[in-house]
């Protein structure tokens, strides 16, 4: 079954308190390459068909039950790109 794949991350201009978090501990071993770390969310939605329908409601959804819109963004949602193009396997 084809799973679609919603990403949300906390909005640029606030405070991820997790990231600065994870920041500073990659410091504290030496990691000095990274120089900011954003915590966000991952939702992976099996669904029995993807169509034009199924991904609208996933659209919706991403919006208004799974991410906060007052602090966080919706930025990405990644359909399976074979069920997409209406290829099977």
């Amino acid at each position: 079954m084809p799973t679609i794949v919603v990403e949300v991350m906390p909005k640029a201009e606030l405070l991820d308190p997790q990231g600065k978090a994870v920041a500073g501990a990659l410091h504290r071993l030496g990691k000095s390459h990274f120089t900011d770390v954003r915590i966000g969310k991952r939702f992976e939605l099996t669904v029995d068909d993807v169509n034009d329908e199924v991904i609208a409601e996933v659209r919706e959804l991403a919006e208004s039950v799974l991410s906060n819109s007052v602090i966080e963004d919706v930025v990405n949602i990644i359909v399976p790109e074979d069920v997409a193009a209406g290829e099977t396997h």
